[in-house]
This record gives structure tokens, sequence and C-alpha cells, in this order.
């Protein structure tokens, strides 16, 4: 019984598991930073950072965010619609058998 490669052989899982949890953390992120600091703050290079990352996510969060909610708030829900992206995410690649599992090692 050969297994395939544990990082090779479930690339595209690590890759998009880690890509989603990257963005869903920045988009946590950005929203706590966006209390304390300004939103137009060209020189903090860390809330350049978390609005690359997430820019996309949120845009994508607006289209479907009723229109009375605050802007402020649209980081947060789009952390709260990229985790279920990641458990759909997961949950097709498990039924593809492209997800690792735990195999306990053979007695011999």
């Amino acid at each position: 019984m050969t297994e395939p490669h544990f990082i090779w052989g479930y690339l595209p899982f690590w890759v998009g598991n880690y890509a989603l949890a990257v963005v869903i953390w920045s988009a946590l992120g950005r929203f706590l930073l966006a209390w304390f600091v300004p939103t137009l703050q060209p020189d903090n290079y860390i809330w350049r950072a978390f609005v690359a990352l997430t820019e996309w996510a949120v845009r994508a969060a607006s289209w479907i965010t009723p229109r009375y909610v605050r802007p402020i708030f649209l980081p947060a829900i789009a952390a709260f619609w990229l985790f279920y992206v990641r458990i759909a995410l997961f949950i097709a690649l498990a039924a593809a058998g492209m997800t690792p599992r735990i195999v306990p090692p053979v007695a011999g």
C-alpha cells in the first residue's frame, strides 16, 4: 500500500487551506485594527498589508451584505464567509480523497 507524499501528494489541500487561513486571520486583524487606526493611513505598513490581503474578500462580502451594515464590520463578515468557504473546500477535497489522513502505524 503506497500512500502519497504527505506534502506533495496533498498540495491543493495545503495551499487552499493555508491561503484561506491567512486571509481569514488577516480580515479579523483588519477588523480589530480598524478600531484603533484611522483607515486612511498610507504610511502605516501594517494597515496596508491587511488591506492588500483582504480587500478582495471585503468587496465580495459587501455584495452579499445588506447596505445598513456599517462598513467597519465588513472585514469580520468577510472572515465569517471565508471560514465557511474553508470548510466547504475541506469537504470537497475530502470527498475527492485529496486530504491527508492520520493512519496508525502498522504493527509488524
